[in-house]
C-alpha cells in the first residue's frame, strides 16, 4: 500500500510500505495479552522477608523436650518466635517467574497497533532529517505544526542523532527508534511517528 510522506515544509509525497506491518488486521486479543505480559515483567517485586535459614543465630533446641512442662520446640529462629524466620513471606524478585514473550507475538502485537494508528489517522511518516536540529523551541514549532504534541518519535540512526537533543524537554514526546521500543510504548502515545528510513529499517525486520 502508499502511504503519505511529509517533509518538514508540509510538501507531500507517497511512499510504498508493507501491508502486513500498516494495514494489518487488528488482534485485539493479541495486543491485551502482550500488554499484560509486558506489564506484569515492568513490576517491581523487591518485598524480601527472611526464611528460618536466613535468621541469624544458634540453631541449638532452646530446651529439653520432656520434662519441662511446656510445648515442644527446637530453636528460636522458627517462625512462632519473635526475631524467627517468616514463614511464606515474600522472596523478593528471584522468586517469580517472568512472563515470556515471543518474538512472533511481539511483531503482530505491534503491527496490529501501527494498523491502528494508521486506521485513525494517528500515524506520520516524515523524510529523514538530514540536518541537525539544536534548539527546543524549533523543535517545538515543528511539534505544534503537525500537531503531533503527544507522540511516539521512531526515528533512524541518523535522525535519531539530529533531533533527539532538541526534543529530550519536550513533554509527552518520547523518540526512539526501530530497536527500542514496544507495545506498550505505541499504546501509550495517541500519535506515532516514522522516518523514511526507519520504516525501511521496521520493514527489515518483518521480511
Amino acid at each position: 500500500m502508499k502511504i503519505d510522506k511529509l517533509n518538514l515544509d508540509g510538501k507531500k509525497n507517497q511512499i510504498q510500505v508493507l501491508d502486513k506491518i500498516f494495514s494489518a488486521k487488528i488482534n485485539k486479543k493479541l495486543i491485551y495479552s502482550v500488554l499484560y505480559k509486558t506489564n506484569a515483567n515492568y513490576k517491581g517485586r523487591h518485598a524480601k522477608t527472611k526464611q528460618q535459614n536466613e535468621v541469624s543465630g544458634p540453631t541449638s533446641k532452646i530446651y529439653a523436650q520432656k520434662g519441662t512442662g511446656n510445648a515442644r520446640h527446637a530453636s528460636r529462629k522458627a517462625p512462632i518466635f519473635v526475631g524467627g524466620g517468616v514463614a511464606h513471606g515474600p522472596k523478593g524478585e528471584t522468586s517469580y517467574k517472568k512472563r515470556k514473550l515471543n518474538k512472533s507475538e511481539k511483531k503482530q502485537s505491534i503491527a496490529s497497533l501501527i494498523s491502528e494508528k494508521n486506521k485513525n489517522n494517528n500515524l506520520l511518516i516524515f523524510s529523514d532529517f538530514n540536518s541537525e536540529i539544536k534548539k527546543t523551541k524549533e523543535m517545538s514549532l515543528i511539534i505544534k505544526k503537525f500537531e503531533i504534541s503527544n507522540a511516539l518519535i521512531i526515528l533512524d540512526k541518523e535522525s535519531r542523532k539530529n533531533i533527539e537533543r532538541a526534543a529530550r524537554n519536550i513533554p509527552n514526546i518520547k523518540v526512539t527508534d526501530v530497536n527500542h521500543f514496544s507495545a506498550f510504548d505505541v499504546i501509550k502515545f495517541r500519535k506515532i511517528v516514522f522516518t523514511e528510513s526507519s520504516v525501511k529499517e521496521l520493514e527489515k525486520r518483518y521480511t
